[in-house]
């Protein structure tokens, strides 16, 4: 029944792998199989441009579809790695705590044993630094993982 399908389709088979592909990109996204899919589309419009000629057989199909994959992989691959290192006009958007570094804050909780805590906008933060009692004013020096690092104004 598969055979028949395929001899049925003739060069569409390479197309509806490729759309099958880029389906499964959307239901399962990890952006892999778009690379893949996009091989297996332009195998297919090779095919059909090609499907009469005696040398394109399915063996030539499937290593034409190999490379390509392998071609279309390697350029997402850079295509990615060139976006993510795109100075940006954001730099900090996504790293909350970094923003946070040079603002000065009122301690909630004292800092007793190096730690205390401090509200900033409407979150409360873990703080380090030396003891101090509540109600003094800290400027934010560091961050250390979700940890402020603050010093006495």
């Amino acid at each position: 029944m598969i055979e028949h399908v395929v001899v049925e389709l003739g060069p569409w088979n390479w197309m509806l792998l490729g759309f099958v592909l880029l389906a499964a990109e959307i239901l399962a996204p990890g952006v892999f199989l778009l690379w893949i899919g996009i091989a297996a589309i332009l195998t297919g419009t090779l095919s059909l441009q090609l499907w009469d000629a005696a040398m394109w057989t399915w063996h030539v199909q499937v290593l034409v579809f190999l490379a390509l994959s392998l071609l279309s992989a390697y350029g997402g691959k850079r295509f990615m790695d060139s976006r993510r290192n795109e100075e940006t006009d954001q730099p900090l958007l996504n790293r909350r705590t970094e923003q946070l570094v040079g603002r000065t804050a009122t301690l909630e909780q004292a800092i007793e044993n190096g730690f205390g805590r401090v509200r900033l906008d409407d979150t409360v933060w873990r703080v380090a630094g030396p003891d101090l009692p509540a109600g003094t004013r800290v400027k934010i020096a560091a961050v250390d993982g979700s940890t402020l690092r603050v010093e006495a104004v």
